[in-house]
């Protein structure tokens, strides 16, 4: 699964607003769905709660990865967000957020929802992908990198 198919430009939001995790779903959601309006945003609301329910999606320092399946995603889709502020997030490591990438996959599909999960993680455990979505000044920039990323993973 391609990270530049699942977070097209105009999914990748520079300056969040949100300062808490559940304002900060709607702001992403309203992302989603203005996009995608066969995704049923209550229903993703459900499944991204349900699973921050089980453990924090805010996995590394700063970055959270919060996702769901639902049925209304044809195939993974996802927002990125940049946060200025910072996110009360209940973060495992107790910081703040600023790095959030949303992915929602469709629940008879988990393969290729695992698969982009896998793909981001590449991208995140690596320090200098993370210091540079700090200087990015647009939406490009930031799709340029997934683009990148996804080179680095293909050699």
């Amino acid at each position: 699964m391609n990270l530049q198919k699942v977070f097209p430009p105009e999914s990748i939001i520079l300056n969040l607003e949100s300062t808490e995790k559940e304002e900060l779903f709607e702001e992403m959601l309203q992302n989603i769905c203005s996009r995608l309006p066969s995704v049923n945003r209550d229903e993703a609301r459900k499944a991204l709660l349900a699973r921050e329910a089980k453990m924090s999606t805010g996995i590394l320092p700063g970055v959270a990865v919060p996702h769901g399946s639902i049925d209304t995603v044809k195939t993974v889709t996802g927002a990125i967000g940049i946060s200025r502020k910072g996110i009360d997030y209940d973060a495992m490591d107790g910081k703040p957020v600023h790095y959030v990438f949303m992915l929602l996959g469709n629940s008879s599909d988990n393969a290729s929802h695992l698969e982009t999960l896998r793909r981001i993680a590449i991208l995140l455990i690596n320090p200098a992908f993370v210091s540079k979505l700090a200087d990015a000044s647009s939406s490009g920039d930031i799709w340029d990198m997934l683009g990148d990323g996804e080179n680095y993973m293909e050699s």
